[in-house]
């Protein structure tokens, strides 16, 4: 048999993690990784936080899962601490990024086609987006690397270049229902986007009566030093998906929104088998009750401005490697002049360093949010060893 038992459709590296102890992965064979990558973006609690691990022991001892069907004490404890803690009135669990964006999707078509405006089904969204690997998430994205195999793809999506809110604003028409955006893009090279945008956005989407959705699945649960990164830009979204960080390794992902945006999702309009089951919402309050304090999220905030000065300062002793550094807290790009998936590699194989690369020839630093000065020393110490004795791959 020609194809192996894992589906191949993931360029598996040579790290075969077996264990992970705080911010470290080690090997099978007992070498030991510093994890800047934290499951891009996943283990913002690291790998051993006692808090997180006794929540899902605690309730896989007592109940793992049952029906939708019925009440949910544990959901409604969670949905409470998030209602509590962001502009939302209402939420749906789900088990994934992916899942949450599409309910975000379908939440903002349910709010016009709910008040008899059928035609009202298009998102405008923006360029090097990422929102999953669905149908619908790949629609929504312009990146034809995703499309490949997979045509035709699904209507309804507008593309528009990512911060200009010109162009956001030309594409308005009248079968227009919202904006699917992401703050802070990821995958696309830790790129925020800029204030005026933000906020321009959310004056379109009140001028004509659009839902303003954001994909805060990566920048999302404390990752950029507030809870969720729309805080810093001054506004409040309609409808918010969230996952990664906000189980802490455990798959679970969110959808959460306003009463007004929530009006079409009624009684039999979603639903989920596993989403919102008591497993998944013991791991998500335990990351609420250890992120949602002013305390955690000032040391992300501070942590982040302290990695941020030292990589400004290390960068300009390689003019010939790195550009610039971009992102909020603890979600930070190295942008390089040369392609950047050969350095990665070079640090993951060389000096046991665990980024993640992204878009634009960026280098994704996605740490545990509960890093130390301990391990901040040695991720600069392994940076600095893999740029010294970096060869630049020559062009053929």
């Amino acid at each position: 048999m020609a194809i192996t038992p894992l589906m191949p459709v993931y360029p598996r590296c040579g790290v075969r993690p077996v264990r992970g102890e705080h911010c470290h992965l080690i090997d099978e064979d007992g070498t030991k990784y510093l994890d800047f990558a934290s499951g891009i973006a996943v283990n913002l609690l690291g790998h051993s936080h006692p808090g997180l691990i006794g929540a899902i022991q605690k309730q896989a001892e007592t109940l793992m899962h049952v029906s939708n069907l019925y009440g949910s004490p544990q959901g409604e404890k969670l949905a409470q601490m998030l209602v509590d803690n962001t502009f939302a009135d209402t939420v749906f669990f789900t088990n994934s990024g992916a899942e949450a964006v599409e309910t975000a999707i379908k939440t903002a078509r349910a709010y016009h086609q709910s008040a008899g405006n059928e035609h009202k089904h298009e998102l405008i969204t923006f360029t090097n987006a990422f929102h999953g690997r669905t149908m619908a998430t790949i629609s929504a994205s312009n990146q034809t690397k995703m499309h490949h195999g997979f045509q035709p793809l699904l209507e309804g999506f507008r593309y528009c270049e990512f911060d200009d809110l010109e162009m956001a604003t030309s594409l308005i028409g009248p079968n227009t229902a919202g904006f699917l955006v992401e703050p802070i893009q990821g995958e696309g090279g830790i790129r925020p986007a800029s204030n005026e945008f933000m906020q321009g956005l959310r004056a379109l989407a009140d001028e004509h009566d659009l839902m303003l959705a954001l994909d805060e699945v990566q920048c999302g649960v404390a990752r950029t030093g507030t809870l969720y990164a729309y805080e810093q830009y001054g506004i409040v979204p309609d409808i918010v998906a969230t996952a990664k960080g906000i189980g802490g390794g455990f798959p679970l992902g969110a959808c959460l929104a306003t009463e007004k945006a929530a009006r079409g999702m009624t009684f039999g309009t979603h639903g989920s088998t596993y989403g919102g089951n008591p497993l998944a919402m013991a791991a998500g309050t335990a990351v609420m009750e250890a992120v949602a304090n002013d305390d955690f999220l000032a040391e992300v905030s501070e942590k982040g401005e302290r990695i941020r000065a030292r990589l400004e300062q290390f960068i300009g002793n390689y003019p010939d490697l790195f550009e610039l550094v971009r992102g909020k807290g603890l979600m930070l790009g190295i942008k390089m002049k040369v392609e950047s998936r050969p350095f990665f590699v070079h640090l993951r194989d060389n000096h046991e360093l665990l980024m993640v690369a992204a878009g634009d020839n960026t280098l994704r630093l996605l740490p545990p949010l509960v890093i130390g000065d301990a391990e901040i020393d040695e991720f600069f110490e392994k940076l600095s060893a893999g740029a010294a004795d970096y060869e630049i791959p020559q062009a053929s």
